[in-house]
């Protein structure tokens, strides 16, 4: 057999595993972007970025398929099977680069829906069934929307005394009431930009694993083309998938 078939066919059979790890891969990206949506479910009401999640996520459970049929078209040399693999690697392909497009572009508008559905939330704060703010401030190490004093315009501060929530306490158990004369006691930082930093965080690491599965797709395409022309120039023929 041709060296350059051998060569090609056994960059067919590594990409063919490639792809089931990068499924599980990209399962593993997708549900950790849904799940960081999850945490703050009460806070943020904005799901452009869950877009990009949903969109990788069908991808991985067809890229596992991918691979077994990669795997099967290679070692039977089946013409038919090559060329859809070839047609379903594009797809996948392009549906790789739309993730990458809709993340770059609700990244903007994240910031505004964020803005507008945090404020919301925040100003409906009554302690008792807010505990999403709560949940939001105490991981994150912040207070208010902008900062502690965004507390300052809302029901809670003007009918409990001029006091913020004590989840904006660094630590509840050091005698933090959540008064203004315990600035030291507070976290000061507003959790809008924290948040906004967390998720652009999990988006730009979900583009750089997308954006290195897109390039493996690309030489993925490129291997089918070198073993097709090969075989055609050689007159050998391929045997059907099913034979």
């Amino acid at each position: 057999m041709d060296c350059g078939i051998v060569t090609s066919k056994t960059v067919l059979l590594f990409l063919s595993l490639i792809f089931w790890a990068a499924g599980a891969a990209l399962a593993y990206v997708g549900a950790y972007v849904i799940r960081s949506y999850d945490s703050f479910d009460g806070v943020i009401q904005n799901r452009y970025a869950l877009t990009p999640a949903i969109i990788i996520i069908g991808i991985s459970v067809v890229m596992f398929c991918l691979g077994l049929l990669g795997c099967c078209a290679t070692l039977r040399e089946s013409k038919l099977g090559l060329s859809f693999f070839f047609v379903v690697i594009f797809v996948i392909f392009a549906a790789e680069v739309a993730a990458l497009v809709f993340s770059i572009i609700y990244q903007g508008k994240i910031k505004s829906g964020l803005d507008v559905s945090m404020n919301e939330v925040f100003s409906k704060y009554d302690g008792q069934s807010s505990e999403p703010v709560d949940a939001l401030q105490t991981q994150l190490h912040c207070c208010g929307v902008k900062n502690y004093t965004s507390w300052f315009n809302t029901t809670w501060f003007a009918t409990h005394n001029n006091t913020v929530p004590q989840s904006c306490c660094k630590n509840t158990t050091g005698g933090c009431t959540g008064k203004l004369d315990q600035l030291d006691l507070l976290n000061l930082e507003g959790c809008e930009a924290k948040l906004l930093s967390l998720i652009q965080n999990v988006l730009g690491y979900a583009m750089l694993v997308v954006l290195g599965f897109a390039i493996i797709k690309f030489f993925a395409m490129l291997s089918v083309c070198v073993i097709s022309c090969r075989n055609g120039s050689r007159r050998t023929g391929y045997q059907p998938l099913y034979a």
